[in-house]
């Protein structure tokens, strides 16, 4: 089944038009974060190093990467050598039309290169400087490699994540700097608030892919100096509610369920033919369910194994039950609510024809965002954004014979 495609909207505006990003950053968080804000109408001009451009791009399924493709639609791309004087010499003539800039240095790069915070408000008091690296500007291991894996050991979500029979769980997906990347993201906006403002002024965001992780992860402190106890792997379960599992069907598929609140655990007992567990002993609040999992998750999963995917999803639905199915991403794709919805989109694409992608997140009801191009080629709009310096096309040859860009 195939996505209801879409064209670009190159006219379209946004709510951030008319605010320029310079988005210097590599791999996941920065351009998560520049993604959010190109496609709510920022001029996010991605400054690639000419020798292969962002390390994204090289993230590749045979000879595509689909990840650049994704995260860096919206976007221009510009080339230029930051260990060149020239190259930098040339970021500074940019700086005063910007109101962002994005780096992913590791701590003191910057100020190597002579941009510090002092040094770019010099030149753009209103700059808003956000800087997104794994441990932050200062500590102890600021100086270290930030990778999120290493970033999803040390702050716990490992420790808490899998089965308590098998060793800690990383996710399969870049969840730290996704994470991260949002953060910054709401973050930026809320500098550019301030430097609006009447004398208001830029300043610096400092994000670590460490903190906004460890403020997702749930009181976990807090919980072990209350009880002492630290957080386990409890599965597909949760220590907080039950049930709460993942069941399978008679045909080999899965459904989760959840009885978040009392009421709706009650109704799920009646819906199973089994109103007597909401007086038995072991199942009558959420604190005995929990003292008694296992019994309780036999009951529920061999009610679900008597009936099929397309069965239990009638019969739980009919009942009002908090349920779904676990799909895959072919699964999720031939959705109906997904395709109804558009949360997910075909695009036009010079080397597919046309390419799936999620639609801009979040949506507003009178300033959405669009997609109004597809990911750049690298240094794609040099013409455009040098020539706003007053450069012309042979001193862009000079200078890339030169190496600055």
């Amino acid at each position: 089944m195939e996505l209801n495609p879409v064209e670009f909207a190159p006219d379209s505006q946004g709510p951030l038009a008319g605010v320029r990003v310079l988005d210097m950053s590599r791999l996941m968080a920065g351009n998560m974060l520049s993604l959010q804000l190109a496609d709510f109408g920022a001029e996010v001009i991605k400054v690639e190093p000419p020798d292969g451009g962002d390390t994204l791009r090289h993230w590749k399924e045979g000879d595509l990467s689909v990840w650049w493709k994704v995260y860096a639609r919206n976007k221009k791309s510009i080339t230029l050598n930051t260990r060149s004087p020239k190259g930098v010499s040339l970021l500074k003539r940019l700086l005063p039309q910007a109101q962002v800039l994005i780096e992913s240095f590791r701590p003191g790069v910057l100020e190597a290169m002579g941009l510090g915070l002092d040094q770019l408000h010099a030149i753009n008091p209103k700059l808003v400087l956000v800087r997104v690296t794994g441990w932050g500007q200062t500590g102890p291991y600021s100086a270290r490699p930030g990778f999120g894996t290493l970033i999803e050991g040390f702050s716990g979500f490992a420790a808490k994540n899998g089965f308590p029979d098998k060793p800690p769980a990383l996710p399969n997906l870049g969840l730290a700097d996704m994470v991260a990347g949002l953060t910054a993201a709401s973050a930026t906006l809320i500098a550019l608030r301030e430097a609006e403002k009447k004398g208001g002024k830029g300043q610096m965001v400092d994000v670590s892919l460490l903190e906004p992780l460890m403020a997702i992860l749930g009181p976990d402190a807090a919980l072990y100096k209350v009880t002492g106890r630290l957080a386990e792997r409890t599965g597909n379960r949760t220590s907080i509610t039950a049930p709460r599992n993942a069941y399978e069907t008679s045909d080999g598929q899965w459904i989760v369920m959840s009885g978040a609140t009392q009421r709706m655990t009650e109704r799920l007992f009646d819906a199973i033919g089994r109103p007597d567990m909401k007086e038995d002993p072991r199942f009558r609040t959420s604190a005995d369910r929990l003292r008694n999992i296992d019994a309780l998750d036999e009951i529920l999963g061999e009610f679900v194994r008597r009936r099929t995917l397309a069965g239990n999803l009638v019969f739980f639905e009919q009942a009002q039950i908090t349920f779904g199915p676990i799909n895959d991403a072919l699964q999720v794709t031939q959705d109906r609510h997904v395709r109804e919805r558009g949360i997910l989109m075909e695009l036009p694409d010079e080397d597919l024809g046309r390419i799936p992608m999620h639609a801009v997140t979040p949506r507003l009801s009178g300033t959405p965002g669009a997609i109004r191009f597809a990911a750049p080629r690298v240094g794609e709009h040099n013409g455009e954004i040098y020539g706003g310096l007053g450069l012309t096309g042979s001193d862009l040859g000079a200078l890339a014979s030169e190496g600055a860009i």
